[in-house]
């Protein structure tokens, strides 16, 4: 069985969901806190999948993630980059894509190019809604089929017709270099973008891959519409067309289950 590792630091609450999404999709499952993990980095070669889940890392108290994402460049960033190399397949929902940015795994190396022997400076940041408050909603979303991400596979064909995802984030703002935003767009790297731009983010970006596609961060949260009944029309929804098709949100965990066992 594919294994999973969920890592979790004081402030984090979107854990349980995480890992509830893996073992629905099929995957075993550990949680374990940053700290443990850091004091022995060999024991992420055990790993097809690690996720990083959303919350309040450490309150939050100097910016969001970035106190984690500290620890993580510092303690974690060679185990990752070997588990990347590999083809790992990772997700950091909010909290945690906030965390992946700043520690130097997203948006990762192009193509042609190896990951760096030390994390690069963050090219990505998630900054202050435009509205300039937390939101707390669903939100609908646009899907790029042709992405080369992973994670969202087949999404672009919710039998809801109308795909969306609850977002919970006051610094949520996707900000980039305007090359790098084109860039992402042009490659299909940001596979997910919001169609009602609530929190003014470059390029309309809600989430983004790095070259492989196996590494995804993104703002709205899967963990959280893992099933069909958490939808905010469930109720008005044609049942017979959600009838053996997964939520979006479990999904994008089977889709990454999946290629990691192939990738096994």
């Amino acid at each position: 069985m594919t294994r999973a590792l969920v890592i979790r630091a004081a402030g984090i609450n979107c854990d349980e969901e995480m890992a509830r999404g893996f073992r629905l999709a099929g995957a075993d499952v550990d949680l374990l806190h940053v700290r443990a993990v850091a004091s022995d980095p060999n024991r992420l070669d055990r790993y097809g999948l690690i996720g990083f889940p959303g919350g309040f890392s450490y309150g939050d108290d100097v910016a969001s993630g970035r106190v984690l994402a500290l620890l993580v460049r510092e303690k974690l960033y060679p185990a990752l980059r070997e588990a990347a190399a590999r083809g790992v397949a990772m997700i950091g929902i909010c909290n945690g894509f906030q965390v992946l940015t700043q520690a130097g795994l997203l948006p990762g190396p192009g193509h042609d190019e190896q990951w760096s022997h030390e994390p690069h400076a963050p090219e990505l940041a998630l900054c202050d809604n435009q509205l300039g408050r937390y939101a707390d909603r669903w939100v609908r979303l646009s899907v790029n089929a042709d992405s080369p991400c992973v994670w969202t596979r087949d999404l672009a064909h919710d039998p809801t017709g109308m795909f969306m995802l609850p977002v919970g984030h006051g610094e949520g703002r996707f900000v980039a270099p305007k090359a790098t935003v084109d860039a992402l767009l042009k490659s299909g790297r940001a596979p997910l973008t919001y169609l009602d731009n609530f929190n003014g983010s470059a390029g309309a970006i809600a989430g983004v891959c790095d070259a492989s596609g196996r590494i995804f961060g993104l703002m709205p949260h899967p963990d959280r519409f893992l099933d069909w009944t958490r939808h905010p029309h469930y109720t008005r929804l044609d049942k017979s067309s959600l009838a053996g098709e997964p939520a979006p949100g479990l999904r994008m965990f089977i889709n990454a289950v999946e290629a990691a066992a192939v990738a096994v």
